[in-house]
This record gives structure tokens, sequence and C-alpha cells, in this order.
């Protein structure tokens, strides 16, 4: 019995400790010592998961007296909050505007247990340090004043952040038995109609296996989705696919008068039908040969559509391959200089099913980012791949770096678990 008594009284000190480590979250805490709890502190510092992704800090997180500090600075530009430093005051100054129009205003002061929000003094469990020239601020609370929740895995010792919903840009694509789905198309603040594509023969069709021009259903016509969708305030867009399976695509580039009529055909296609843009889906190109030379005749293919659709009054969309994937035809810097948007299809990185690896999102994002601005860029994210449970991470990435939005692959397969999960992670109209 004194055995099992002693195991007990281990087995209760652990969990103790590891309970004490989200600290500010818990700040009715206050002032546990105990021997499991500085055992805690030497052992390794706690990683920190972002909406389930490694966050990368500029120092390690410290847990002083059971509460983690965490380096301020870092963690608020990830969630997007404004960040000063008062040095006369030594004070970090929090703001940050809420997908209801109010401003947030944190103020923590190092040395001291008392933080300002709001106007209102609230107590801390432990108070601001500079250490390594950073501003180390106890992670619960800083956090939860925001809005993101916290929680903390022991066993791998991490603890993991999940941001609030945000006001962030959504567009989807109806396509491929996406009719039946229609009524979740309002939640979205654009869509990508594929009715359209490029033939073997090079030319513009509205007819095919999965990319065509769908025929009414009684009273509801392709053309009353399109006018609907745009009476609501959505962006609605042409969206014309190829892939170069057949070599249609090089046929088209390769081809000034095939080039010219494509372009006239979907300009005039999408005034007549009353869409607002077009969303061109070239796929395929540059997997083998020379992928300058066909990044080249992409570029000026685009640059000729892009000079056609703004004469029209459309906006242009170009849905690319990730730079960190096969297909190298895709030149990002000009590419992003005739189009209004890019959509990064980030996905397709393995053949098995299941959710994309977000060390691959994160990095067809970042290097993206090295060739367009954020403003432009839009994260493409298959829910062929992904589940509800999932959305969160890629989701996330699109708001970790501040992108436009997000574009989901396809309409098809949104669910009401889908939007659900969705409604975690943004703010759905």
């Amino acid at each position: 019995m004194k055995l099992q008594s002693a195991s007990l009284r281990r087995l209760l000190l652990a969990s103790a400790a590891s309970f004490l480590l989200l600290g500010g979250s818990m700040g009715n805490i206050v002032g546990v010592k105990s021997a499991a709890a500085a055992s805690a502190t030497a052992k390794a510092a706690p990683a920190i998961l972002l909406d389930g992704y490694p966050l990368p800090l500029s120092a390690s997180p410290v847990v002083r007296n059971g509460t983690t500090m965490v380096p301020f600075r870092v963690i608020a530009e990830a969630l997007h909050i404004t960040v000063s430093w008062d040095a006369k005051t030594k004070s970090v100054i929090a703001s940050k505007k809420g997908s209801d129009g109010t401003v947030r205003k944190i103020v923590l002061r190092q040395g001291s247990k008392q933080a300002l929000v709001g106007g209102q003094t609230v107590p801390l469990a432990v108070a601001p340090f500079v250490q390594g020239g950073n501003v180390l601020v106890p992670l619960g609370f800083f956090s939860s004043q925001f809005g993101a929740t916290v929680s903390w895995n022991g066993a791998a010792r991490t603890v993991s952040i999940v941001s609030p919903a945000e006001d962030l840009y959504t567009q989807v694509f109806y396509a491929i038995d996406s009719f039946s789905k229609r009524s979740y198309i309002p939640r979205f603040d654009a869509v990508s109609f594929g009715w359209a594509r490029i033939g073997e023969d090079g030319k513009l069709t509205l007819q095919g296996r999965d990319f065509y021009w769908p025929k009414p259903a009684g009273d509801v016509t392709p053309e009353s989705i399109v006018d609907d969708a745009a009476a609501a305030g959505q962006e609605t867009q042409l969206m014309v696919v190829s892939t170069d399976g057949k070599g249609e695509l090089t046929k088209l580039l390769g081809d000034e008068t095939l080039r010219s009529a494509a372009i006239s055909e979907m300009v005039g296609l999408s005034v007549d039908k009353h869409f607002s843009g077009i969303t061109l889906d070239f796929e395929g190109l540059g997997l083998t040969g020379d992928s300058l030379a066909v990044q080249q005749s992409y570029n000026s293919f685009v640059k000729e559509l892009s000079t056609a659709a703004r004469q029209a009054g459309l906006n242009l969309t170009l849905a690319l391959h990730p730079l960190n994937g096969s297909y190298k035809g895709y030149d990002y810097k000009t590419l992003s200089s005739y189009a209004d948007e890019i959509i990064i299809m980030a996905y397709d990185f393995k053949s098995e099913r299941g959710p994309e690896p977000l060390k691959s999102i994160d990095a067809a994002i970042k290097l993206a980012l090295q060739q367009v601005d954020k403003s432009k860029l839009v994260l493409g994210i298959s829910l062929w791949s992904e589940t509800a449970q999932s959305l969160n991470g890629p989701v996330g990435l699109a708001k970790r770096y501040g992108l436009k939005g997000i574009a989901l692959w396809r309409l098809s397969l949104v669910g009401d678990d889908t939007v659900k999960a969705l409604e975690k992670s943004v703010v759905l109209n």
C-alpha cells in the first residue's frame, strides 16, 4: 500500500504540472510550487502549434512559476494583432479589430502583474519580462484575450493555439455535380463556375464529360444561378478549364489564330452570361521540356486575355499549380502583373487520399509570397483531400500569412460538416 500511495502522489503532481503550463488562461491558480513543476521547467521548452502547424519563435517559451511565457510579437503578428512598444513606460500595446468592427486593446507592462484590457485592470499570474531582447508574456492570457483557444498536450509537451474566426475572402468552385449543393452558394463571397473548357482541337467548348454548360432543371437555369449569385452581391466567374494531357494547351498557346479566337469567345461568353470575371485553370504546363519557353507562351496568352478582359470590365483570376509542385510552366511574378487574383492550388502533393501535408502547403505559400503580394493570393484547398477535422490547418496558414482568402475545390463536396468547420476559422456570409 505504501508503494501505491507514492505512485499516486507522483501521478497527481505530474498532472498538476501539465495543467499549470497553460498559466495565464488559468490565472486563478497562482503561487503553486512543487517538485513536479520545477521538473517540468527543467525539461525542453514546449513547442507551439498555431492551427495545427508549428509556429517559429524568436525565443523559446519559458515556464515560470507554472506559467508558460512566450515571445509576444511573434504570436501577435501570426494572429494579425498590431503591436507596439512604449519604451518610456516599458509597455507592450496590442490591438486588433474584430469581425464586428470593434477594436480590442491590451496593455502589458514589464514587471507588472496587472494588465489593462479595454481600460479595465486584469490580474496576471506572472508579470511580463524581457529576455534576449524579446518581451515574454503569459501565453494563455494573451491568447484568450484575442479570442484564441489554448490547450496543452502534456505527453508531447505541445501548446496548441486555435486562432479565432476571421473575415476572410472565400470562393468556391461550382463544377462536377454541384447542382444539388447550390443552396450553399450564398455562404461564399465568390463562385467560379466550371462550365467551359479547351477541347483537344485547342478551341473553347461548352461540351464535355466534366466541364460543360449545364442544362436547365425546370425553372432553374445556369443563367438564373449566376444572376441570383450576382444579385446577392457575390462575384461570379466563368471558369475555363484545360489540361495539357493530350497537348490541347500546347496547341492553343502555339497558334495565334486559336489564341485570339479563344480569348474573344471567353470574354464574349462572360459578358453575355453576366459573369463578373474569368477564372483560367490551365493545368499540366511545364512537366517536361523547356519550362522557360512554356512560361513565356503562357505569359503571352494571359497578357492578351487580361487586356481583353479589362476592356470588357471583367476581372481575371488564375488557378496555378504550386511552385513546389511538379509543373514548372507558371511564372507567378509575371502572371500576377496581369491577373487580379492568383489561386495557389496547394494540393495533390501526394497520390494517396488524406489531408495534404501542411509542410508542403506552407512551402507553397512562402514561395508564392516571394513573387506575389499577399493581397492577390488565394489559397486553393481541395475538399477531396481535406476533412472537416483537417480544414483548420490549411485555412489557418492562409490566415497566418495574411492571404486574400481561400478557394474550395469544389461545391459538390461541401456539406453541413464542412460549413460548421469553416465557421470556426472564417466568417461566412
